[in-house]
């Protein structure tokens, strides 16, 4: 089976696949599966460019509407998690994934899905810590906090990939997993990227929870994006007893998804069964592990930890046994094939009656409250709903309760992961540091426009501080001289401050979310890499 993976596609739906039926057309080669790793950005709608987090010159309306409306098909089934430039309003609509247009599926927060009998998982959004133990809280009208949190990860989400325990053969990831770099031509990636030098000399680049799982799930291949460079690695496991055939992964990161002359590269061939059908299946464990984890699902602000064997929780271990499977195999008649179901829920956008002031709202997908009353589930959005009925504060998500939070993301527990100020400490030629009270103030109010014929360039956050897991130890030849480092770090700042005295919109982050310097909080940023624009015309 010829499975295409794309990176960050940016609402350019055409392009992409334009791109695949040249490649058809040039080389005989068409693919049964496309796979996009985040930044999708099913924008249907005016309401849902102000639910995407990027300023108001970069909302275009891009080509997905017309696969929404109908107006077009996906001419390859194609599946795609979130990524940190999203409409995450449509996207929430579907936490446990859906159908976004005919023959495009959504994974949900997490999910896992098979085709062909090859096992497909991924989980959405990018990595923060301040907000990685808290609840799926937000909901539209998003503020300037929420519209950001809304796509940050949560450990419940990475609880509950944890609890699988068959075999995964492909995976996705917006961010990388922190440390995959060292598994793959370092030289190179800095020789293309060199501001990322100093983050992967002190291991901070990359998602600590995307490297757990990494560790945990060990899947034939893991596919990301979001830093818009190609970069591919090969990480052998270490076996956990002398039993345990040794395993391996191919991690491929991808450019973004605008035409490529290389996309033909991106095009592997996976081992499949010739039995299967050629329609997207639930995955039974994954059910079961939907079922047995339900208990979990919180939708408040609060910091929680996920039960662990630490002597506070009475059960720690949410995997599933293989007469749960059965029961769900039992529950659907052995039919795993997942329905066609695909429902428009909001008005789509029409180029002859543009609607500048669409504002967007909070609304409960058929899709997930069928899904829910089959499985038994929770369902988020409406949990959310009624939090916000009976006033209890928790799941408020109204516009004016912006809550003031430190890096840490509680007073009562510390984080699961070490935290820091500095998720880019060096400075990064190809990005555009966007400020809140500069040019992203905004993000929900500005007006937007549905141009679809100049598509905009997005993407990338880095993580927290993490200490890797014993198997992605870096070697002292790795280690940086701290005196080089310190100089990088001055050497950044430097250029930083002369850029941003020229260009108001273009600046270091120095500032607390009231535009006062010197306050010790976090200021939410959103750091975006953005290609040349010469390299937007050659491409």
């Amino acid at each position: 089976m010829k499975v295409a993976v794309a990176g960050c596609c940016h609402g350019a739906l055409d392009k992409m696949y334009e791109t695949l039926e040249l490649l058809q057309r040039r080389h005989n080669v068409r693919p049964d599966l496309l796979l996009c790793c985040g930044d999708f950005q099913a924008v249907r709608n005016e309401a849902d460019l102000r639910c995407m987090a990027v300023p108001a010159k970069y909302r275009h309306m891009q080509t997905f509407y017309r696969y929404y409306s109908g107006e077009k098909k996906a001419p390859v089934l194609t599946v795609f998690i979130g990524g940190n430039h999203e409409a995450s309003n449509h996207l929430q609509e579907l936490p446990y994934g859906g159908w976004v247009a005919p023959n495009i599926y959504y994974l949900g927060y997490a999910g896992v899905v098979r085709f062909r009998g090859v096992r497909i998982g991924g989980i959405s959004g990018i990595f923060k810590s301040h907000d990685y133990r808290k609840g799926h809280f937000e909901c539209p009208p998003y503020n300037q906090q929420t519209i950001r949190s809304a796509y940050h990860v949560r450990n419940i989400e990475v609880f509950k990939l944890k609890q699988l325990k068959r075999p995964v053969d492909i995976f996705m990831s917006h961010d990388w997993p922190r440390s995959i770099y060292h598994y793959g031509n370092k030289k190179q990636l800095l020789k293309m990227k060199s501001f990322f030098r100093q983050e992967v000399e002190s291991n901070t680049l990359g998602s600590p929870a995307a490297s757990e799982l990494l560790q945990h799930l060990k899947p034939s291949y893991w596919f990301s994006a979001h830093l818009h460079v190609k970069f591919a690695a090969f990480m052998q496991h270490e076996t956990n007893s002398k039993e345990e055939l040794p395993k391996a992964t191919k991690f491929l990161a991808l450019d973004k998804c605008l035409p490529h002359r290389d996309f033909l590269q991106q095009i592997i061939d996976v081992e499949h069964d010739p039995n299967a059908g050629n329609s997207l299946e639930y995955d039974a464990e994954w059910i079961a592990v939907l079922k047995a984890t339900n208990s979990l699902v919180n939708v408040t602000q609060s910091s929680w930890n996920m039960p662990e064997k630490n002597g506070l929780h009475a059960k720690w271990d949410y995997s599933v046994t293989e007469e749960a499977i059965k029961e769900v195999l039992e529950e659907l008649n052995h039919d795993l094939k997942i329905p066609c179901n695909f429902t428009l829920t909001a008005a789509c956008y029409d180029p002859s009656k543009p609607q500048k002031n669409m504002e967007p709202v909070h609304t409960i997908n058929p899709q997930t409250t069928e899904f829910c009353a089959q499985f038994g589930l929770t369902d988020i959005n409406d949990r959310i709903q009624q939090a916000k009925e009976e006033g209890s504060g928790r799941g408020e998500c109204e516009e004016e309760e912006e809550e003031e939070m430190d890096s840490t993301g509680s007073a009562e527990e510390p984080s699961e992961y070490n935290t820091g100020n500095s998720g880019l400490s060096s400075f990064n030629p190809d990005e555009i540091m966007l400020d809140e009270e500069g040019g992203d103030e905004d993000l929900s109010t500005c007006s937007v426009d549905p141009s679809p014929d100049h598509p905009p360039e997005f993407s990338t956050s880095f993580s927290d501080i993490r200490i890797m897991p014993d198997s992605m130890a870096v070697s002292s030849d790795d280690a940086m001289d701290s005196n080089n480092e310190e100089l990088e770090k001055s050497g950044g700042s430097k250029q930083v401050e002369e850029k941003s005295s020229t260009e108001r919109s273009l600046k270091r982050i120095g500032c607390d979310e009231n535009g006062n310097s010197g306050v010790k909080k976090i200021k939410r940023r959103n750091q975006a890499i953005y290609a040349a624009e010469d390299e937007d015309k050659t491409d």
